[in-house]
């Protein structure tokens, strides 16, 4: 049996609570809920990248990206996405913002993905993306 292990990039704050950024064992990695917050100071709290969807999606892309890398993984290793966004009039403009991403990322093949409202988030935030990553 391969062992369990948590993946927390240095470029993130400690979780709130008791999980983990990332979590891989043997060869799958799952990357939790990432939102558009900056890459961690010390002593600060977590901050938005900005007030747009725009900003915040990009930001979120690239703390996936850490965990992923973190774990051994790159883009062309995620299966599957999940994103949950907080209004559902974003549905066009993430589809777009996604869209241009993953060209710019030159996959082999793109994941699966399932976008979906969800109203929960923390005042401000506008996205939350995790992603399954199986790697060779």
């Amino acid at each position: 049996m391969s062992e369990k292990t948590a993946i927390t990039p240095a470029s993130h704050t400690t979780p709130p609570a008791t999980f983990s950024h990332g979590v891989r064992k043997g060869n799958i990695l799952q990357v939790a809920g990432q939102v558009g917050f900056l890459p961690a100071v010390e002593g600060q709290p977590p901050t938005p990248a900005g007030p747009t969807l725009r900003e915040q999606t990009l930001q979120t892309f690239a703390n996936v990206k850490a965990i992923l890398e973190a774990g051994g993984a790159s883009w062309d290793d995620v299966m599957m996405m999940r994103v949950y966004l907080t209004n559902v009039d974003h549905f066009a403009e993430m589809n777009a913002l996604y869209d241009q991403y993953f060209e710019e990322q030159d996959l082999k093949a793109p994941p699966a993905a399932r976008t979906t409202v969800y109203v929960g988030l923390p005042k401000g935030l506008l996205i939350e993306i995790d992603a399954l990553a199986v790697l060779d």
